[in-house]
């Protein structure tokens, strides 16, 4: 009987293990969608915000400022949970993710709104980061396709559900809803995690200590250059004295970092990040894939209902189908870069992606509502077979005290690109349209008179081509990350042992 006892007793143990780290997925999957319904729950409330609070003209900030807060947050969370551990700052950022949202429904203006919006997104950077940094930290190898997919239908899900969500509230019940069901889910994901989150112990190092001057340029360089390039061609022409000031006093405030970041004893974007070939090809090449989702993100529905004359619903559903798509091919990635590794998959799948993009400028005119949807099916696939091998690829390659900060370089340039390839791709597009109607307006003031019905056939060609040219310039984007893969990135990553 006595020999069994320790069998008997590893065998609870385990399970209790088990029991512990399903409530810690839980919590990640709930702290996820915090983040990921954001912005598409509040995107549907507009017309009944600015109705309330007014503010027309600047409710734009609404989105840029959360975007804004989050991307400059990223290393900052990153470093910091490599140095104090994930759970400290993922409580930390929680609770300022759940400050700001109270205070959003408690906003008197829409000044008010936006500096509280900023608020949620200085806790929802730490909320992508270190989510996704606990998920590599849960699972080792073999298994992390699993928790990563679990993720990845988190945001697929907040996709397809958070618009009619945001609209159901604003509808029916207040738009102030909106942030309010952000407390209860928020509070479950801490209590979650405050019980069941149990890190080991690791030895810290002597020197380790925050690099408060790094985290500070950081956050100032990014604020600058990335309020450039949302505002710019927007709120100002992009060669006017505003957009040219912000451009310089950022690049200057780029210098800035590189000697901070030189003379930091622990900084908070250290040189390895760049100077190791895995983590700078996969870092560019996310990068990349931030640029080319604005394609489908933004232009996608303007085209369905536009040229093709779907209802916004139905215009919806042609972009949500991706949504479906991508996380299951990423689930299935994992039997493809098991035979033949990270690079080569990531390579199948955004050579697939640039085939998709070319694609779409040939589609006839007007078309049917399937051949669009048909391609987003598609290229939601070749991007889950792009996407998820590289984030778990990279997170393979470094140890416990430098996955927090390599998670956190790869979310900022996805972040980034995202921020440059929407006031590329709208440059692209005004562009075009200018063109062919003679200088008239921009996409958006095309659309409203569209829907107004006072728009003839020829502005529904213009804004066909005007989403083609996007299309083609996201298959750019999408090449150049083949050719970084290809030539950058290691064949085989070099993965440490779990």
């Amino acid at each position: 009987m006595g020999s069994t006892t320790p069998a008997i007793k590893g065998g609870a143990s385990r399970r209790q293990d088990t029991r512990r780290r399903g409530a810690v997925v839980a919590a990640l999957m709930l702290a996820m969608a915090l983040a990921a319904l954001d912005s598409t729950v509040v995107s549907t409330a507009v017309p009944q915000i600015v109705g309330d609070l007014g503010g027309f003209s600047v409710f734009s900030w609404l989105f840029s400022g959360y975007l804004l807060a989050v991307t400059v947050t990223l290393p900052v969370y990153g470093k910091l949970s490599d140095t104090f551990g994930r759970k400290p700052v993922l409580v930390a950022g929680a609770a300022v993710f759940l400050l700001g949202s109270l205070l959003c429904a408690a906003a008197w203006n829409m000044g008010a709104l936006i500096a509280f919006r900023i608020v949620q997104g200085l806790g929802g950077g730490a909320l992508q980061g270190t989510v996704q940094t606990l998920a590599a930290d849960l699972y080792p190898l073999a298994e992390r396709p699993k928790i990563q997919s679990k993720l990845s239908t988190v945001w697929a899900v907040s996709a397809v559900a958070g618009p009619g969500l945001g609209g159901v509230l604003a509808a029916y019940a207040d738009w102030r809803w909106i942030f309010l069901i952000n407390l209860p889910i928020g509070a479950a994901a801490l209590w979650l995690i405050v019980r069941h989150l149990h890190e080991p112990q690791r030895e810290r190092a002597a020197h380790a200590r925050v690099d408060w001057a790094g985290a500070l340029a950081v956050f100032a360089c990014g604020g600058v250059l990335l309020t450039a390039l949302v505002q710019g061609g927007v709120a100002w022409p992009w060669l006017s004295t505003p957009s040219l000031a912000l451009f310089g006093t950022g690049l200057a405030l780029v210098a800035v970092v590189v000697g901070v970041e030189r003379r930091a004893a622990a900084p908070i974007i250290p040189g390895w990040v760049w100077r190791r070939r895995t983590i700078a090809a996969v870092n560019l090449s996310l990068g990349a894939l931030g640029l080319l989702m604005v394609a489908p993100a933004v232009f996608l529905p303007t085209y369905a209902q536009s040229v093709l004359g779907l209802a916004p619903v139905a215009a919806g559903f042609v972009l949500s189908v991706w949504t479906l798509s991508w996380p299951l091919s990423a689930a299935l990635s994992q039997h493809v870069y098991r035979r033949i590794g990270f690079r080569d998959t990531a390579l199948l799948g955004i050579g697939l992606a640039t085939l998709v993009l070319c694609a779409f400028p040939l589609l006839p005119y007007p078309g049917s509502w399937w051949q669009p949807t048909l391609l987003m099916l598609l290229l939601g696939g070749a991007l889950g077979l792009f996407q998820l091998p590289l984030i778990v690829g990279v997170q393979s390659t470094v140890g416990w005290s430098e996955r927090g900060t390599t998670t956190a370089s790869v979310l900022f340039c996805r972040q980034t690109g995202q921020t440059l390839g929407a006031s590329l791709f709208g440059a692209v597009a005004n562009g075009v349209l200018a063109a062919r109607l003679g200088g008239a307006g921009d996409l958006d003031s095309v659309t409203r008179a569209l829907d107004a019905g006072t728009a003839p056939e020829a502005t529904r060609r213009a804004i066909a081509e005007a989403v083609h040219a996007v299309y083609l310039g996201a298959a750019g984007a999408a090449a150049l990350a083949f050719l970084v893969l290809l030539c950058v990135a290691p064949r085989r990553f070099p993965v440490l042992n779990d």
